[in-house]
């Protein structure tokens, strides 16, 4: 195994990895040698031309459309994975909603809709996935937190408040797969540069690409480099941990 190929022989799930941060993390993983199950909702065409990119630079990846709030479909996708590739190693929890909605506007429909694709997607896609992580002695889940738990961003309580649960889920998860060979941690972007979809609007006052001690925007491939990082040698001996990716936009633990 050459140290750039770290991940050879291992098989990940990355959802909502067809745009963004979910597609960086779907191609560092695979140029580390994983093999990839990139899942959408909806960006079909997005997850397709990304698995053929993944194939064109001599990887292994396969598209899997499902909904992660359904937990029939999740339990379909994983035994796809596990069927195609013949186990899984690596699940990371990308899926979530944003949109962004004033609290006078925000509809019980909407609030719910934040909780179940964040919180509820994370929660199923771990407990379809673990037993196969469980059965090849070891292996990483990675919970794709957001910064706004941690400062409070206006129009955004909704889905600030589901990722700070995502941070909560994690913790317990840790305690829950000790000694299993299993590490779970979070990670935590800050402002990401990145395409944004209609409905996440535009970034509230004070939240934007210089807010922080770099002074700029994020990338996607900043945010897959820790997660890849986290997956191989220098995750082995983290679990539980909540880390920050946000050019020091927020500094605490």
């Amino acid at each position: 195994m050459t140290p750039n190929r770290e991940l050879a022989g291992q098989v990940a799930l990355v959802t909502g990895g067809a745009l963004n941060i979910g597609r960086a993390i779907c191609l560092d993983l695979a140029a580390a040698g994983a093999a990839v199950c990139v899942n959408a909702k909806s960006s079909k065409a997005g997850a397709d031309a990304l698995v053929a990119e993944i194939e064109g630079q001599g990887g292994r990846a396969f598209a899997h459309m499902a909904d992660v709030t359904d937990p029939d479909a999740v339990t379909t996708m994983v035994g796809e994975v596990v069927t195609q590739f013949g186990g899984l190693n690596i699940l990371i929890n990308n899926a979530s909603y944003r949109a962004r909605t004033p609290l006078v506007e925000l509809s019980l429909e909407r609030w719910r809709l934040a909780q179940s694709v964040t919180v509820e997607g994370s929660y199923l896609c771990a407990q379809a996935a673990l037993p196969h992580i469980t059965d090849r002695g070891a292996g990483t889940v990675i919970n794709i937190g957001g910064v706004a738990a941690y400062i409070g961003v206006k129009d955004r309580l909704h889905a600030a408040t589901a990722k700070g649960a995502v941070s909560a889920m994690t913790r317990s998860l840790a305690q829950e797969v000790a000694g299993t060979g299993i590490t779970v941690n979070c990670v935590v972007p800050g402002v990401i540069d990145t395409v944004r979809g209609a409905s996440a609007g535009q970034l509230p006052p004070g939240v934007d690409g210089d807010s922080n001690l770099i002074g700029r925007k994020g990338k996607p491939e900043e945010v897959a480099a820790l997660v890849r990082a986290l997956c191989g040698l220098a995750g082995r001996y983290v679990t539980g941990q909540v880390i920050h990716c946000n050019g020091g936009m927020y500094l605490g633990a």
